[in-house]
């Protein structure tokens, strides 16, 4: 399939420099984008599916890399159905797992946790719900797991482990384990504050992050419960091979303390947008957008910044093809506009003074998969698509 978006206005490619496209046009077949330039040089009759962003914004689909999935479309944690597909009406077309531990009478013995991440794993792989790509199964670390069943995992597709759940005698004791899941080449997140389900470790405090050094440090922001200033300012300076993830379901205050002690250590590429959901905070479909906007409007990144965190440093940290437009990535994008009413004058405006932008339009895999969010407040401008004909898993 074929899909050209044209008219572009502002945009965000998703480079760490927070730049727009060069061109204001761009041209996907096969679930890639194949061509970035002018609207002028596109001739509307190659391709099954237009979409004019009529001068409008278009950034990189959000990845949010903290979502509890479990099985299907369907959250035991807040007994709801579709939350998944509700995110991608909120501009989210891509979620990473941090772990099924929502999962009812999940086991905790080294078989079962290994055999839950990767049914997990396969039951993703051809599930699209809405069309948003989910990267599940990961491996909830729990005492007995060896590096023999890390490399047998990796082998078997499993890539993604979370520390912070398991039956650990205290948080360092997580430190050789992490260091194992690693070392076969599986992303860590390791649970960052207060502990947030019965059952977990009180709190994971700084020494414990430093000691195992996961990739990622889970809402370092709190998850429920926030690290103290001086350990927020040790991580940013002592854990520069850690990436620092801010979720919306976290302590507001701290992740502005984070950020801003980022900027200042010239650590921007090591901070990442995400929600923690579903959680006892909620299902929340424009969690993205809303900590973009609080980050943005209340704290220290710029619009641009908060877009990057929210796609390409994201991408960069899971090695991902998706969160940037560039030829040969993921098709996966968001056009939208400032919301009716507000006093902005484009998206990126709009997530300066705090207001969440109207989504117009969201592709995923080259596809469009909505035309009007319902979500979102309604946009002051709105892409329009034309099409040939309308696949049928587009419908």
């Amino acid at each position: 399939m074929s899909l050209a978006l044209v008219n572009i206005g502002d945009s965000v490619a998703g480079t760490r420099d927070g730049a727009p496209l060069r061109g204001d046009a761009l041209v996907c077949e096969s679930g890639v984008i194949t061509w970035l330039g002018d609207t002028a040089d596109i001739d509307p009759d190659a391709h099954e599916t237009v979409v004019d962003a009529a001068g409008t914004t278009v950034l990189p689909g959000f990845i949010d890399s903290h979502v509890h999935s479990t099985f299907g479309d369907y959250t035991p944690r807040q007994n709801t159905v579709g939350f998944l597909e509700s995110y991608v009406h909120g501009g989210t077309t891509s979620v990473i797992s941090a772990s099924e531990v929502h999962v009812p009478g999940r086991p905790t013995d080294p078989a079962g946790v290994k055999a839950l991440a990767l049914a997990a794993n396969r039951c993703y792989l051809d599930y699209r719900p809405g069309g948003m790509r989910v990267h599940a199964g990961s491996i909830v670390l729990e005492p007995g797991l060896t590096a023999e069943d890390f490399k047998e995992m990796r082998e078997l597709g499993v890539w993604l482990a979370k520390a912070g759940f398991g039956a650990f005698e205290s948080p360092l004791a997580y430190a050789p384990v992490v260091r194992a899941a690693r070392e076969a080449g599986l992303k860590v997140m390791f649970h960052t504050g207060g502990g947030s389900i019965a059952g977990s470790q009180d709190k994971i405090d700084l020494t414990a992050l430093l000691a195992a050094r996961p990739q990622i440090a889970g809402h370092c922001n709190g998850g429920p419960t926030a690290l103290t200033p001086e350990e927020n300012r040790r991580l940013v300076v002592e854990g520069q091979d850690i990436a620092l993830q801010l979720v919306h379901a976290g302590n507001l205050r701290s992740a502005i303390d984070i950020a801003a002690l980022a900027l200042e250590h010239e650590q921007f590429h090591r901070i990442m947008i995400a929600t923690d959901t579903p959680t006892g905070t909620g299902v929340i479909p424009l969690g993205m957008l809303r900590e973009m906007a609080e980050l943005t409007s209340l704290g220290p990144l710029t619009p641009r910044q908060a877009v990057v965190a929210a796609t390409g440093n994201v991408a960069d940290v899971y090695e991902l093809s998706s969160g940037r437009l560039e030829v040969g990535r993921d098709a996966d994008f968001v056009v939208l506009d400032a919301p009716l009413g507000s006093v902005a004058d484009d998206a990126l405006g709009a997530l300066a003074v705090g207001d969440l932008p109207g989504i117009s339009c969201v592709v995923t895999a080259g596809v469009v998969r909505l035309t009007r969010s319902r979500n979102t407040p309604a946009p002051k401008r709105t892409a329009r698509r034309h099409s040939a004909r309308t696949p049928a898993e587009a419908r």
